[in-house]
Formats: C-alpha cells, structure tokens, sequence
C-alpha cells in the first residue's frame, strides 16, 4: 500500500455560531493548517498514487483566503474536514476516471484530514470508507 501526505497552509476567516457565549461568534481568522493523507495499492499510469497539484488545487481554489462561512454552513475544523475530505475524494474519482487518461488508479482515497487552526488547536477526521 502507498501513503501520500500533503501538507498545505491557508488563511481563512469564519464566524461561528454557537449556542453558547463565545468570542468566536466574532469574525475573526487563521492561517489554519491543513494535512492531507491518502492511501492506495494502485498507481496512475504515470506512476503516482495521485499527483500532489490535485489536493493543492482543490483545497486553495476553494478555501484559501476565503470567508469560511461562504463555503461550508458552520465552519468549525471538523466540518471542515470533513468537507476536504469529501472534496478531494470525488476529485479524485473524477480526475481518474477512464475518460482522463489518468485512468488505472481506481482505490486512492482520503483517509485522514488534519485541520490545525491555531498552535494548540487541531482536529483530524477520517471518512467511513478509506483505506485502514
């Protein structure tokens, strides 16, 4: 099995709503870093797992130096894990299907995404289906 890790940082603001006293309810912003991990047994015909420009593009395109509430409804690290992890899956589908020429890397999945939104917060999430 392949390991691929990609590390990238974004900055980001959000407004939290919360059903208790806050200073999140606040706008207020990170450099939040995010942590990629994918597993697979199969590589692309060009011999990666999955090229490293495809999490990059996916996550910087849609999240970077952006208002977080725009893009996911309550943008707290876990939900925005999860919506990283569930985006880059389905990029992941759809850069190697058949019709790409990238075709033969069929079983590379996410399998963990770690957000750290400050030095001592950090969230990791792991979809249901990856690869243990």
């Amino acid at each position: 099995m392949y390991t691929l890790t990609k590390r990238i940082e974004i900055s980001g603001s959000h407004t939290l709503k919360l059903p208790y006293k806050s200073k999140c309810a606040n706008t207020h912003g990170h450099n939040w870093i995010i942590e990629v991990e994918v597993k697979g047994y199969l590589l692309s015909k060009s011999g990666m797992l999955l090229d490293f420009s495809i999490i990059d593009d996916v996550i910087k395109n849609k999240y970077d130096h952006q208002h977080l509430n725009k893009v996911i409804k309550q943008p707290t690290a876990e939900n925005l894990a999860k919506q990283i992890a569930d985006d880059l899956n389905m990029e992941i589908v759809e850069q190697y299907s058949d019709s790409t020429g990238l075709s033969g890397n069929t079983d590379a999945c996410v399998t963990k995404v770690t957000v750290q939104e400050s030095e001592g917060n950090k969230v990791w999430y792991q979809p249901e289906n990856s690869i243990q």
